[in-house]
């Protein structure tokens, strides 16, 4: 879920580093720990947050802040909140591992490798994107290396839940969102590939949005229209599938009618941020989460952009970072947010979707 990001410099080494730590000797996750553990007072802050509409005020507490909670990484990505355990997860996708950090704890490994298990090495992004729990409250994976959709198993195994279409491999899985039927939608970019559209091992000739069904695994192709689909989340009426596009040529995100047989209608740009793409706000349109309300948390340019569903732009979380994505956790007023290097949480007066 990362076209603008630097691979393997040396934030990489620090991550690598930082994994180590957390992997063997008495200083357990030494770099990671010692932040989160700082009391929350303490604890610096991830950028600022700007303001542009009365209504994000309703949102967004005066006092609110951004606490930058975890650092170190490579490229986090895909944060879920799980709930039976109370921690949160997310995936750091060049480092192929997917990380657990709770409140009091800090940073553990939790899963390695996550989105890759060949044994020949490689670079790039392998590893798992977005992360996603089924109403079984068991882990699901969008997997770049292995180029699948699975769900974790006993004993950290993968059982595949899609992985082709029409028999052709997936590009990169990228990230996903349960219908409340049980059906998974999901995008699938070509960030995990090295050569991106021109690998040699790309299979479709598109980047496509596909529903995997509940009922018998069949897997549908929804629309191939975007050049570089990423983040995707429903309207809590689940009548809109919102769709981002990752392309700093048309950095938009799509609102598409869902029709009751779970495909799509035509599509409407939803919000255009092309005009703001520039080195001085970094990101493109990635993956965001929707509130109770219907309102869109969605990465992008500058940080977190908060749109009212009429898709007026009501305020941004400024991270400073290319900031990937986000997701609610603890009683679903806390938006976690992965930027990068950092992982920030904030507290909002809104709670997300589905709690």
């Amino acid at each position: 879920m990362n076209p603008h990001h630097n691979q393997w410099g040396p934030r990489a080494v620090l991550a690598i580093v930082a994994a180590g730590w957390l992997l063997v000797g008495p200083g357990i996750g030494s770099r990671h720990e010692s932040r989160a553990q700082e009391s929350k007072s303490n604890r610096p802050t991830l950028g600022t947050i700007e303001r542009r509409d009365a209504r994000f005020d309703r949102l967004v507490p005066a006092n609110a802040r951004v606490e930058r909670i975890a650092e170190g990484f490579d490229w986090s990505e895909g944060p879920v909140w799980d709930r039976q355990h109370r921690y949160l997860l997310f995936s750091d996708v060049p480092l192929n591992t997917v990380f657990r950090w709770q409140d009091g704890e800090g940073v553990n490994v939790f899963l390695k490798p996550s989105g890759y298990t060949g044994a020949t090495p490689r670079g790039g992004e392998p590893g798992s994107n977005g992360l996603l729990m089924d109403a079984q409250g068991r882990l699901v994976l969008c997997q770049h290396g292995d180029r699948r959709v699975a769900r974790l198993g006993d004993g950290n195994t993968f059982i595949t839940l899609a992985d082709r279409y029409m028999g052709k491999r997936f590009n990169s899985p990228n990230d996903g969102v349960y219908r409340s039927n049980g059906d998974l939608y999901f995008t699938d970019p070509p960030y995990g590939l090295l050569g991106l559209n021109k690998d040699p091992a790309k299979e479709l000739d598109f980047n496509g949005v596909y529903r995997i069904s509940a009922a018998d695994g069949t897997v549908t192709l929804l629309t191939k229209e975007m050049t570089f689909p990423n983040g995707i989340a429903f309207s809590p009426d689940e009548k809109t599938l919102y769709v981002a596009n990752s392309d700093p040529k048309k950095a938009i995100w799509k609102a598409f009618p869902v029709k009751e047989d779970g495909t799509l209608g035509t599509g409407r740009v939803f919000a255009d941020v092309t005009s703001s793409v520039s080195p001085a706000k970094k990101g493109l349109p990635d993956g965001m989460k929707v509130d109770a309300s219907g309102n869109l948390f969605a990465t992008g340019p500058g940080g977190v952009l908060v749109f009212a569903p009429d898709g007026t732009h009501l305020g941004t979380f400024a991270t400073g970072e290319a900031t990937a994505n986000c997701g609610w956790g603890e009683d679903g007023t806390v938006l976690y947010i992965t930027a990068d290097m950092y992982i920030g949480r904030v507290k909002l007066a809104t709670k997300g979707k589905g709690f």
